[in-house]
């Protein structure tokens, strides 16, 4: 009988302890919603340019898509300090998925070179992604091998012209 008591009792103070967790959580949530403490500093953005660091991922709810940064594949941008015959262009490659599509890599270049397969803009989803900004820049002593994840870049993303003709020869 004194076996029964001491177990009914420790059952009941667990089931007592599991209410004050969830009590404590729910006004925890209220606090972070009426805030907007988590959701205020998650994303990147100024002047509606989406800054990402290399192999950051994002979800982007008002455009129902998920961003990832995954790298810089090509570097040829003139150095700081040197003088080059052309100004070379950085590729970053940017993978998109919409909540109802495969993933695709984009290879977006810092400068539009067309006869070189080089384009800034691209389009995904009904919404056209352009690169703004690849930072750092090379300098002529490191060289772009030392910045190897070490790249943030800067996106738009704007609903694309429905009158332009959105395949691209």
């Amino acid at each position: 009988m004194f076996h029964k008591v001491i177990i009914l009792s420790l059952g009941i103070f667990a089931l007592t302890g599991c209410d004050a967790q969830k009590k404590s959580r729910i006004t925890t949530k209220a606090t972070e919603m009426s805030t907007g403490t988590k959701s205020a500093g998650t994303n990147n953005q100024k002047d509606g340019v989406i800054y990402l660091s290399e192999g950051e991922n994002k979800f982007l709810r008002e455009y129902q898509m998920n961003v990832t940064f995954k790298g810089i594949s090509e570097d040829s941008r003139c150095p700081e300090g040197a003088n080059c015959i052309w100004a070379g262009v950085a590729l970053a490659q940017v993978e998109v998925m919409g909540t109802s599509t495969r993933p695709m890599t984009l290879n977006l270049a810092s400068a539009d070179y067309p006869a070189r397969n080089y384009h800034q803009s691209t389009e995904f989803n009904g919404y056209t992604i352009t690169l703004q900004d690849i930072a750092p820049y090379p300098k002529s002593q490191d060289g772009a091998k030392a910045l190897t994840g070490k790249y943030k870049i800067g996106i738009t993303i704007k609903k694309a012209d429905p009158s332009a003709d959105s395949t691209r020869k």
